[in-house]
Formats: C-alpha cells, sequence, structure tokens
C-alpha cells in the first residue's frame, strides 16, 4: 500500500529507550520496562507484552488516592512493551521533574507519569468551593509527567511583584510553592446586575509559573471523566 498515510510524518519509529516520548503532537508514546502509570481509558494502543490494571487506592503506597478531585481514575501499565495514550485529541505535553520540585495539576490534564514520581491529591489553598480546582493533584520526585491541554498552552512567569490572575476553569497547573487565594474582580453590585462573567479568578503569588489553556472547562464534560 502506498499515499500519504503511510509517510514518515505518521509512522511511528522504533524506540531507543525506555520511557516517555511524544510520538506526535496528540499523542504521548511509553516504552515500558517494568511500570508505568496512566489514566484509565488512555490507552489508544500497545504492543508487546504488558498488563493493564485498574487501581482503586493507590499505587504502590505513592497514592493517597488513586482518584483526583475531578474524578479521574488511574491504571497501572507493567511488563515490556509500547503504549501509546492520548485523549479527546488534545495536544499533548511532557514535564521533566526534577529533584526538588513541586507541580500542581488539575487531574483532567494528566495522561501519563513515570513511576518515580510521587503523587498526591491536596486542597487547593484559597480556592473554596468555587471553580474546578478544588483539588489538585501535586507531583513531586524525579521524573516525566505527560499532560494533555486544549489547544496549545500558555507559560506564564509569576513574580512577587507581578501576581497572576487565572481563571479556575482555564488553569492547568502551577509551580507548587506559589500562594493561591482567590479574587474578586468584580462588586456584588455588577454581579447581580450580570457583570461581565469573570467575577472570581484563582490568585497566584511568589515565583515560578502557571500554565493555562486558551479555553474553559466545560461542566457537562468534566462530569463525564
Amino acid at each position: 500500500m502506498k499515499g500519504d498515510l503511510f509517510s514518515s510524518e505518521h509512522m511511528v519509529q522504533p524506540a531507543v529507550e525506555p520511557g516517555m516520548t511524544i510520538e506526535n503532537a496528540k499523542c504521548i508514546k511509553y516504552t515500558v520496562n517494568g511500570e508505568m502509570y496512566a489514566r484509565q481509558g488512555a490507552m489508544i494502543a500497545h504492543r508487546g507484552s504488558l498488563q493493564f490494571e485498574r487501581k482503586g487506592q493507590g499505587v504502590g503506597g505513592m497514592l493517597k488516592r488513586a482518584v483526583t478531585g475531578e474524578g479521574l481514575p488511574l491504571m497501572a501499565v507493567r511488563g515490556q512493551g509500547e503504549v501509546w495514550f492520548a485523549h479527546e485529541a488534545q495536544n499533548c505535553f511532557v514535564l521533566d521533574v526534577e529533584p526538588g520540585d513541586r507541580f500542581t495539576v488539575n487531574g483532567r490534564n494528566v495522561l501519563c507519569f513515570d513511576p518515580s514520581l510521587s503523587y498526591e491529591i491536596k486542597t487547593v489553598k484559597g480556592s473554596g468551593i468555587a471553580g474546578g480546582g478544588l483539588f489538585n493533584s501535586v507531583f513531586s520526585g524525579q521524573g516525566r509527567l505527560g499532560l494533555v491541554c486544549e489547544g496549545n498552552p500558555l507559560v506564564i512567569p509569576v513574580s512577587a511583584q507581578y501576581p497572576v490572575y487565572v481563571d479556575t476553569d482555564a488553569v492547568v497547573g502551577w509551580s507548587a510553592q506559589l500562594q493561591t487565594s482567590l479574587h474578586r474582580s468584580q462588586s456584588i453590585g455588577s454581579m447581580l446586575r450580570g457583570g461581565s462573567g469573570e467575577a472570581v479568578q484563582l490568585m497566584l503569588q511568589g515565583e515560578g509559573y502557571v500554565v493555562v489553556r486558551p479555553s474553559e472547562a466545560i461542566p457537562q464534560k468534566a462530569q463525564q471523566h
């Protein structure tokens, strides 16, 4: 068979070493030699000798819970082989977490991660009951974290002089050392009159980065996860 479908742009490349790599803009490949973790339902193809196990109460003692506040169940993948992950054709990115780093991310944006990363669910300080960021997943240790994002994300530096305000439905994640609190950008009178629709944001202060996506979460969609 011939045609553009079989060009190098679409053909998967042989694995060079174990671990996580970007296969294309919408897909991450993980060459498994032992164990790794991913969101349930994210596997789109695999080959080799692999086993998939749903996790209900934690993986290897590292997870306080296997479900984030947004309802993200995890699975362990064990054995030797290759597996491809994707989620709703969203864009894929890989974050290298180094010793001393701590990154907090919305569970809806987690695709897969190395078993060397520690993972726990934490309440976002100052978030109250507003927005989709009440619970976030905090990753630390050393390893790679695969993320998905609707559209191309914006990475915004945060400094002590310039705090950043983000919509809780658009935020992907941020440096965990940043301080968070709710910021009201409208008066009560303005809200009662209809306002701008952007009444409350999450304020991040300190030194680090925040990642946002160019769209807001759709509540009905989030409930399906």
